[in-house]
């Protein structure tokens, strides 16, 4: 390693730390490691320092772990006042990446300034990238380095070559209102006196970066680059004004006005060049699909009377929709979609119908070219579609039946794009009728015999579509097509992944003959199980599927046999489960999926019991009288059961709430069945107290609101019907028949039960696949070497533990959610007691603490103060929870335990063992005070 003789193997140590740091990011060994590295950087060669740069630059986000900073700096900071340019040189550079934690140092800013006098080229660059990122960290060397930087642009004796290095460090000129405005003073002035095209380039780009970060020059700076756009001759400047006019749009669109898009419309109007004419459409459709679209609209002169037509945009997008260049014409047919998407309150027929036909022109055109290009573009026009479909529903015949005429003749790769609009579309609205199943059964016959990777996506996004457009089970038929098609050209994968979309879409029969035929091809023992267990959820969901509205006996008996089903399933599902996966999140569904059954089976029973002993005819009067409602029900055991299987479902859906809370990593359409779920409970909660225990008190006014929220899948649609119906038909029996008969009242909550599971289950993308990953890692100090091990205090201190975390991310950290703090519970419980019982007040018995703290780089550190007043062993449990940036708090844990054994400090035993013996304290052990003990 570090201490071998050969330079390759400390190279190769070297190098290594980064996958170190990874694995173990606590400060403890950071610190360590990076005093190491720095011994390495003061006494080893270039090539060793050039290594232990690169380990740095790689690892910045750990450089705040580091503990002895002054002693890093010092031994790095050492090879500054070397002889050779090159050792300066990388030091500068180590210098400028640690600057985040040494932003204030006068030493390392001194080494800087002195830098960029060097006449060593290398060590000016250096120093240049140090003071940029010095310049980005502190406010102070910001100031004092700006005028020095000014005079070496400015100075005629500095090479052109190393202006252009020297202007980039001016974007980071923002930390105040009169730096920033000294910075745009002097760039104003290259701009003017430097014409060439790299410099207007190279200082337009840091006018813009500039601009960005301090905010208010936003509007000027808009300005000038329109302006640049307009009058300047020269393309590569023109490209330049148009790349940061995207940023702009991108960062601020709230800050362009009207004329500013106006101007921007008339460049691309008159341009003859059609990449600069893509680029600026480029940011005007970046513009329209935000609140710059509506400024652009109201503020306009005369607006009542001008139509929409005659807007320059409107012109230069209808002009574009069919233009020879796929680019121009994608563009031009999104502006027209955001336009119609977001000024809804305006009349804009006409515009729809053209942004329509821009799609479908584009549609035809891309779906028969299998280029890159094609397929991005074919991609913009599917996205659009969707919007355009979701605001407006009107529109979604035309785009659905010119969607399905272009899928025979189109690509494969094309197919692929347009099968997952077609899902997207339907899984919003209802528009694929029963008479296009037919068509999509002839395109997959003869999709091709051939195995490609194109065929077999193919075959699982037209099966989705399959799946989406059935709205009943599916034939036998279908099934024989699919299945057919999959022995004859797909592999294994292709069909889990079939499966897997019809366990989502509901269409369990189908899934459970997929499961079925997979059980043999897998090559662990985990996976077969993991397969069997999906195989018998889809079979218990199966039975599920054959209930009767009013046949109560053979419901029972079908909930029995999904039950058996399920139970099996959670066996196989336990086994699939490894410590790497354990499969949480699918045993919790699955579990309350089971209780929820058994809590139906159990209220038709009770439901069956008040029919077939019902309450005698003065039950009512023995109510009133009595003043307890539930003599209502009759026999006491039929009260106690009601009110047991309302408590019950009261109780699941405390339960589905918790599994939405732990779901930190879930897709929102897993939450929002899980939410389902959850609702579900409560509703038949809700039933049983309006309709039996208590009719007088129900609130439905809670209950209702919940169908007017957007409906993402069909699942959730046919879920908020029931939801609904049940509704309604608990407020009408309520209102009609008060007080309910218990006959009227068994029918509704039986039916109620049935409708809630004839519609079949969704297995969510959550259950198969997970796309996010967060995870926590805790490290508690002081920590005792064996975790059963109690770490010793006594019990007239106070402990300080120090809680470090790290946040560790999967491959696409932050995809549906992030998190914006970390909140910290301790608490303490005496598990055992040692020696005499005091009277302590209540306060002094535990520790219930909580703290909030943001993670830094995915890092968090914080201290508590715990009391341990009554002697004996406690156990600490300490637990985070995760709050994100919308403000939600998700339980994702983990939860920590360590136990610490509170003992009697010496002085107090002495005097306790004295007293017992019947001595008075000596006068010196009276005058004795804490102080004195150390």
């Amino acid at each position: 390693g570090l201490r071998s003789g050969k330079l390759g193997e400390q190279c190769e140590a070297v190098v290594r730390f980064p996958r170190l740091f990874q694995k173990y990011p606590f400060p403890i060994l950071i610190n360590s490691a990076f005093l190491k590295l720095a011994d390495v950087f003061r006494v080893g060669n270039n090539f060793l320092r050039l290594c232990v740069l690169k380990v740095t630059q790689q690892s910045e986000k750990h450089l705040e772990k580091i503990l002895n900073v002054d002693e890093f700096v010092k031994r790095v900071f050492s090879v500054i006042h070397s002889n050779d340019p090159v050792a300066r040189a990388i030091t500068l550079r180590m210098l400028g990446s640690m600057a985040s934690i040494i932003p204030e140092r006068k030493n390392a800013h001194h080494s800087i300034r002195q830098s960029l006098d060097s006449h060593d080229n290398v060590e000016v660059e250096a120093a240049i990238f140090a003071a940029a990122n010095f310049s980005a960290q502190s406010k102070d060397f910001a100031a004092g380095i700006c005028n020095k930087i000014s005079e070496m642009i400015q100075g005629l004796a500095t090479p052109v070559d190393l202006k252009l290095k020297l202007i980039p460090i001016l974007q980071h000129m923002h930390h105040d209102a009169s730096l920033a405005s000294s910075s745009r003073q002097l760039l104003q002035q290259l701009v003017t006196s430097y014409p060439s095209t790299k410099m207007v380039i190279v200082t337009l780009h840091t006018f813009t970066l500039l601009a960005a970060s301090s905010l208010v020059d936003i509007p000027k700076q808009v300005q000038l680059l329109l302006q640049y756009l307009k009058n300047d001759p020269r393309k590569a400047v023109k490209r330049l004004a148009i790349q940061d006019l995207k940023l702009l749009a991108n960062k601020t669109p709230h800050t362009w006005s009207r004329e500013n898009i106006q101007a921007l419309c008339e460049s691309a109007l008159h341009t003859p060049y059609d990449s600069l004419k893509l680029g600026m459409l480029s940011v005007l459709s970046t513009l329209s699909g935000t609140i710059a679209i509506k400024q652009y609209f109201s503020s306009a002169p005369g607006t009542a009377a001008t139509s929409a037509r005659s807007f320059d945009l409107v012109k230069l997008a209808q002009e574009c929709c069919y233009h020879n260049n796929r680019g121009i014409a994608a563009h031009g047919v999104r502006i027209l979609t955001n336009i119609s998407a977001s000024c809804q309150e305006k009349d804009l027929l006409p515009l729809e119908q053209d942004a329509v036909f821009g799609l479908e022109s584009l549609l035809v055109l891309c779906s028969q070219d299998g280029s890159p290009g094609a397929q991005a573009t074919l991609k913009i026009t599917l996205t659009c579609m969707v919007k355009l479909v979701k605001c407006r529903p009107h529109l979604s015949q035309s785009v659905v039946e010119s969607l399905l005429t272009q899928l025979h003749s189109a690509q494969d790769a094309a197919r692929i794009l347009m099968c997952h609009c077609l899902a997207a579309i339907a899984m919003q609205l209802p528009v694929l009728a029963d008479g296009v199943l037919g068509d999509l059964m002839d395109l997959y016959k003869v999709i091709g015999r051939s195995a490609t990777d194109k065929k077999q996506e193919l075959l699982v996004s037209l099966a989705t579509v399959i799946f989406v457009s059935s709205k009943k089970a599916l034939s036998s038929e279908v099934k024989t097509v699919i299945k057919q098609q999959l022995e004859n050209v797909s592999n294994g994968w292709t069909a889990y992944k079939i499966a897997r979309q019809a366990s989502r879409m509901g269409n369990h029969d189908m899934a459970r003959e997929l499961y079925q035929s997979l059980l043999t091809q897998v090559a662990s023992e985990h996976f077969y199980f993991w397969l069997n267990s999906l195989k018998e959820f889809s079979h218990a969901e199966q039975c599920l599927a054959g209930l009767q509205e009013d046949n109560y006996s053979s419901a029972l008996s079908c909930i029995a046999e999904a039950l058996k089903s399920y139970h099996k399933g959670i066996a196989s599902l336990t086994a699939a489960s490894t410590p790497l996966n354990p499969l949480s999140f699918q045993c919790g569904f699955v579990k309350l999926r089971i209780d929820l059954l058994q809590a139906f089976s159990q209220l038709i029973c009770t439901c069956n019991s008040l029919k077939t002993s019902p309450p005698p005819a003065i039950a009512t009067t023995i109510a009133m009288t009595s003043g307890n409602d539930l003599q209502r029900c009759g026999r006491i055991s039929n009260q106690a059961r009601m009110k047991l299987s309302m408590e019950e479902f009261r109780d699941l859906a405390a339960r589905y709430g918790d599994l939405y809370q732990s779901s930190f990593d879930a897709d929102s359409a897993t939450l929002r069945n899980v939410e389902l779920q959850q609702q579900s409970c409560l509703l038949i909660s809700h039933a049983i107290e309006a309709l039996i225990l208590d009719p007088e008190s129900a609130n439905f006014q809670e209950y209702s609101s919940n169908g007017t929220a957007h409906v993402e899948s069909e699942y959730e649609r046919r879920m908020m019907s029931v939801f609904n119906r049940v509704l309604e038909e608990v407020e009408s029996l309520n209102r009609k028949y008060a007080p309910v008969s218990y006959l009227a009242s068994s029918t509704c909550l039986c039916s109620a039960v049935i409708a809630l599971l004839k519609v079949p289950l969704s297995f969510q993308r959550y259950f198969f696949q997970k796309l996010q990953s967060t995870s926590i890692k805790l490290a508690l100090s002081p920590s005792p070497r064996n975790p059963a091990e109690p770490i010793a205090v006594q019990n007239n201190q106070q402990l300080a533990l120090k809680v470090e975390g790290v946040v560790q991310h999967g491959s696409k950290p932050g995809l549906f959610r992030k998190i914006q703090s970390v909140c910290l519970n301790v608490s303490s419980v005496l598990q055992s007691k040692s020696g005499q019982d005091y009277k302590i007040p209540i306060d002094n018995m535990t520790n219930e603490m909580e703290q909030r703290v943001e993670p830094h780089n995915d890092y968090f550190s914080t201290q508590f103060l715990l009391n341990f007043v009554i002697l004996g062993t406690h156990n600490i449990t300490v637990e985070s929870s995760v709050i994100d940036s919308n403000g939600i708090v998700w339980k994702t844990g983990p939860k920590t335990t360590i136990f610490v054994k509170s003992l009697e400090d010496p002085y107090s035993q002495q005097v306790r063992l004295q007293q017992q013996q019947g001595q008075p304290p000596s006068q010196q052990q009276q005058q004795r005070t804490a102080y004195s003990r150390f």
